[in-house]
């Protein structure tokens, strides 16, 4: 066996060749990267020039298919043996199986779309209940969700505990598909809020309090009826209230939301589904349920310190010596009481009674004398101007004859 006894010098040492080799596909390198760079950035503008440009077209064609696409809740109710109290309990498998695939929030909202509009159109049995919705999550997920991530019929039968049999999904699947005449295509609740938030600055928390708040309607009746773009503005709009962030201008689309809808929204925030608390406590949806469970919890304690305050007094015991004001509006001279002490009504002191004009001149012959009211002295003082009748104001008191015994003046 011949070793060599002469070392190497270039064996274990990069030459200069290598190094000029590298440097030049490094250059390759950025080169490409930049001209990928750029054509993104080319594709972008591009994209914004052509939504700009069809922006109102393609709203006006989701606007069309959500109207085809509906449930009918009359229809629904007509259900001989699945009822309204099971929707929660399909809706809350339905949001685990839609987080352990890692599908778009899309694919939800159509999966709870083609469950309704198969429910409208078909008798569905108790036990077929599950089958329907694990179809209609399949469906969903085929038609918009990337292709590694569309769960098997093995995965869907594990989530089911082996209750169907694999061909059982395949057969739900197809009977699906032509109940609903294969059109699959619905604008869901999630494309609507996309377009509105469009031309807006991104806002994470808006976004994610929005779909947090769609996906809660889910589990009630009175939206499976509702537009999804209604639903996207009434969303959007509670989400920014909620938030305190500014509402969008009059002039939006967005901005054209259903006040009822909003009303009816709010009143289900108070009990979300424990699985759709639990999906939004995640840092990657901003944690928005616990922020919306922080902001109830402050307005319930607002409320219960309004509810507990003291009483407000009447107001009539700050009146009480003044006497009863006029009911017409006008101003008047509260009535005094009829003692000349002055009082003290409620801690507001009384200033003294003016004398009356009885108090004055129902006196005797004796000018120094009174009958009613001794304690005056008996002086004789002059009237003031506002206790002598009109005709009696500004003259010296007299009595006049009887009409009958007065002789014409002509």
């Amino acid at each position: 066996m011949a070793y060599y006894h002469n070392q190497c010098d270039s064996y274990f040492v990069e030459s200069h060749v290598d190094q000029e080799k590298r440097f030049r596909d490094g250059l390759r390198e950025r080169e490409r990267r930049q001209k990928w760079e750029t054509q993104l950035a080319i594709a972008e503008d591009l994209s914004q020039l052509t939504s700009c440009e069809y922006r109102d077209d393609v709203l006006q064609h989701m606007e069309t298919m959500e109207g085809k696409t509906l449930p009918d809740v009359a229809s629904i109710d007509i259900q001989t043996e699945i009822q309204w109290f099971m929707r929660p309990y399909l809706v809350d498998f339905l949001t685990e199986a839609h987080c352990a695939f890692g599908l778009i929030p899309e694919t939800l909202f159509l999966t709870i779309n083609l469950l309704d509009r198969y429910c409208s159109r078909r008798i569905v049995y108790k036990k077929h209940y599950q089958l329907v919705g694990c179809s209609a999550l399949l469906i969903a997920a085929k038609y918009g969700d990337r292709k590694d991530r569309v769960p098997t019929i093995k995965e869907l039968k594990q989530m089911c505990c082996g209750l169907y049999e694999e061909d059982m999904f395949t057969q739900m699947e197809w009977h699906v598909l032509q109940t609903l005449d294969w059109i699959i295509g619905h604008p869901t609740i999630d494309s609507f809020l996309q377009m509105a938030l469009e031309n807006v600055a991104y806002d994470p928390e808006v976004e994610h309090m929005a779909c947090y708040i769609s996906e809660i309607a889910m589990f009630q009746k009175e939206f499976v009826s509702k537009r999804p773009s209604d639903m996207a503005r009434s969303s959007l709009a509670l989400a920014r209230c909620i938030l305190c962030r500014p509402q969008a201008s009059s002039t939006e689309w967005a901005a054209k939301y259903d006040s009822d809808t909003l009303f009816t929204l709010s009143k289900q925030l108070l009990r979300p589904s424990k699985v759709l608390h639990t999906k939004y406590q995640a840092p990657h949806l901003s944690r928005v349920s616990l922020i919306l469970e922080d902001v109830l919890s402050r307005q319930a304690s607002i409320s219960k310190c309004y509810t507990n305050a003291p009483p407000t007094p009447p107001s009539e015991k700050c009146s009480e010596g003044f006497g009863n004001f006029p009911h017409n509006g006008t101003p008047g001279t509260p009535t005094k009481p009829s003692n000349l002490v002055p009082s003290m009504n409620n801690g507001c002191p009384t200033p003294p009674i003016t004398p009356t004009h009885d108090e004055y001149f129902n006196v005797d012959q004796n000018p120094f004398k009174t009958n009613r009211n001794p304690g005056l002295g008996g002086i004789r003082r002059p009237p003031t101007p506002g206790s002598l009748p009109p005709f009696q104001q500004h003259a010296v008191p007299f009595s006049l004859p009887p009409i009958s015994q007065m002789a014409p003046m002509f």
